[in-house]
């Protein structure tokens, strides 16, 4: 059942439509009736609708909704997908326009670092190029394509000796990129909004493709993503855009916030509506969460609601150090276990960076209490499945010289990297690729016998796979793969411990148990292994039964009913460096995020004392804790009765503690 606000939502489809809707206040259902009404009751096409978010879960979960509410045929000729895998499904259709040869790679982050690092120029007195410099460079690179930035216009734009360098840098980096037949994740992006922009006739026909967009998240889009949806969208102005801007949170990584007053300014016949009433959170969390960020500038002011009650006070725990405050919320989260009934992933801890999940993975082991940390190493970063990724890379784009790099010793076949010096010197004299270089005898004269015959034998081996490729599955293209190269072979002989094997084995199973669940439409492996780069860790994150222990910026689009924000002191929450730089309003809408996760109870901390390389520091609690209504709060200190509580939380962490240690004996 739909409140006034929604329905209205739901209903206007007749001119460019803003929806600021408030945190917890089914934005989701919006998009997805919007959906099922546009079908319905305008009669448009399905294919020609299209919804867009930022991550895949968002856009699985969308699905699946939207599944509840249609047919299954107009279900599955919707198109509902990220930014960039829009992007992706635009470069296959006309990878002509960009430049780009049937079955283009699309690099992760690994391989574009490894190009920048190969391209960045080497420092005065020799050695290798610092991290924090290839970091550096990296960001402006993504951010000039972010912008959505040719490498002539990053050149024309640099205003800095770095943005000058990174700027040269580019144009190389294209260059490399283009001679791979391969994009990078920015590019998926940029390359459709060039092309878009440029093209009227192409503008004409996507236009065409897609009669109606909406965005979810719209708040989180960079400049070239609003340029994207511009573009797709034309006069018609057949969008409507979902969004909070007090959930900006990630200007950091190029997102603009200024974006959804820009909506208002490139069609002065946009409508706002507000979605104000909160069905998450207790009235006391949403009056704290209105009261702060009420001191953030607003265009479109509005003010959460809720019908829930009241709710318990928000408690405001004062601890020495920041070892005391991870004993502290071990005991608390003990405590719900055992008087609340709550099951352990009814809880979250949330922190402002990760270096602060070390001391409370700690206390939670000793207290016995399971938890999951969002950000541990991804599946897809396992370096067997990066290696099969690499192998259908290849097969699908033989100039893909990254993936050849990874996967050409894997498993060993004695080629130093020599051998791979003096190939590529050869390769790039021919204008050839990597793979097309070992194909030539007058190549393989010019190297060492032996490893020249081991690339010989690896180029024939991949034309044997690809020759198997045309008509084998995806999944049991993975199994051949793993089975010719001896792959699968190796990992068994080559790791002694039965764990270890046994994990990496089943991680190429559930590989192939990918590509049989995606195989779909005649896709290639090549246009699989594309859409499996697409995803994120996030997207797969399966806790189970456990304490969820996250960044703020991973909480954001979540909900739990206990809910701990750790860290609420100056320095740490605002950040020290967004304190120096005058970045706080991102900062107070970052706590903003964290305070509406909580639906029944919301526990503050922060640690008087700090260490940090060796010295010890005193801290003050977070300004933002004296921006919350103080009626609503039980200070630590200030409460007697808080204050008994932290007594008894002490001692029950002391006999947690003990009875580890017992059962441990």
């Amino acid at each position: 059942m739909l409140n006034p606000q929604q329905l209205a939502a739901v209903e206007h489809c007749d001119s460019p439509l803003l929806v600021l809707a408030g945190a917890g206040s089914g934005k989701t259902s919006v998009i997805t009736q919007k959906i099922a009404y546009l079908i319905a009751r305008k009669k448009l096409n399905p294919s020609k609708i299209a919804a867009i978010t930022f991550t895949n879960k968002a856009a699985r979960e969308m699905r699946e909704r939207v599944g509840q509410l249609v047919s299954t045929e107009d279900a599955a000729a919707l198109t509902v997908c990220t930014f960039h895998a829009l992007g992706l499904k635009f470069l296959q259709i006309e990878h002509a326009r960009a430049g780009l040869r049937r079955g283009f790679s699309v690099l992760d982050a690994d391989d574009s670092n490894g190009i920048v690092k190969e391209l960045a120029p080497r420092p005065v007195g020799g050695g290798g190029v610092k991290p924090d410099v290839l970091f550096g460079i990296r960001n402006l690179l993504s951010r000039a394509k972010n912008g959505g930035l040719s490498p002539e216009e990053a050149l024309a734009a640099a205003r800095s000796p770095r943005e000058l360098e990174a700027a040269t840098i580019y144009d190389m980096y294209q260059q490399r990129l283009a001679a791979f037949n391969a994009v990078d994740f920015d590019d998926l992006i940029r390359l459709p909004l060039r092309i878009l922009e440029s093209d009227a006739e192409c503008r004409d026909a996507w236009r065409e493709r897609f009669r109606y967009l909406l965005v979810d998240e719209y708040q989180d889009t960079n400049d070239a993503q609003y340029r994207l949806l511009k573009a797709l969208t034309g006069e018609r102005g057949g969008i409507t855009c979902v969004g909070d801007d007090d959930q900006s949170i990630y200007a950091w990584r190029g997102a603009n916030p200024e974006n959804i007053d820009q909506l208002g300014r490139d069609w002065p016949n946009l409508r706002v509506i507000k979605l104000e009433q909160n069905y998450r959170c207790g009235k006391r969390i949403l009056r704290a969460a209105n009261q702060l960020i009420a001191n953030n500038p607003h265009l479109h002011d509005k003010k959460l609601w809720s019908e829930h009650p009241e709710g318990a006070p928000i408690r405001v725990l004062e601890c020495k150090e920041a070892e005391h405050e991870a004993e502290r919320v071990a005991a608390l989260a003990t405590t719900l276990a055992e008087k609340h009934k709550a099951r352990w992933h009814d809880i979250a801890i949330l922190y402002r960076g990760n270096f602060q999940a070390r001391v409370l993975e700690k206390a939670l082991r000793l207290a016995r209490i399971p938890y999951h940390l969002t950000g541990a190493l991804s599946f897809l970063d396992r370096a067997e499945v990066k290696d099969l990724l690499c192998y259908l890379r290849l097969l699908t784009n033989p100039s893909d010289d990254a993936a050849f790099l990874r996967v050409v010793n894997v498993p060993k076949r004695e080629i130093g990297s020599t051998t791979l010096e003096k190939l590529g010197q050869l390769a790039q004299s021919r204008q050839s690729s990597l793979l097309d270089a070992t194909r030539s005898d007058s190549v393989l004269r010019q190297l060492t016998p032996r490893p020249a015959a081991a690339l010989a034998s690896f180029s024939g081996l991949l034309d044997e796979l690809r020759s198997a490729s045309l008509h084998e599955s995806a999944a049991d293209l993975v199994e051949l793969i793993l089975k010719r190269t001896g792959y699968a072979a190796q990992i068994a002989a080559s790791t002694t411990d039965a764990s270890v094997r046994e994990r990496k084995l089943g991680n190429l199973k559930e590989l192939a148990d990918w590509f049989r669940a995606m195989q779909k439409g005649g896709n290639s492996a090549g246009d699989l292994a594309s859409q499996l780069a697409l995803l994120s860790h996030a997207d797969r994150d399966e806790p189970g039964n456990a304490v969820r222990m996250m960044t703020l910026h991973s909480a954001k689009g979540l909900e739990f009913r206990f809910v701990f924000i750790v860290g609420c002191e100056d320095g740490t929450l605002p950040h020290e460096g967004a304190i120096d730089e005058g970045r706080i309003d991102e900062e107070r809408r970052l706590m903003y995020v964290g305070i509406t996760r909580a639906k029944e109870l919301l526990t503050l901390s922060w640690s008087a004392k700090t260490k940090r390389y060796g010295d010890v520091h005193n801290n003050q609690p977070s300004r933002f804790l004296h921006e919350l209504p103080q009626a609503d709060l039980h200070w630590q200190g200030k409460d007697p009765e808080a204050d008994k509580e932290a007594v008894r939380e002490t001692a029950e962490s002391h006999m947690a503690k003990i009875a580890a240690m017992l059962a441990g004996g």
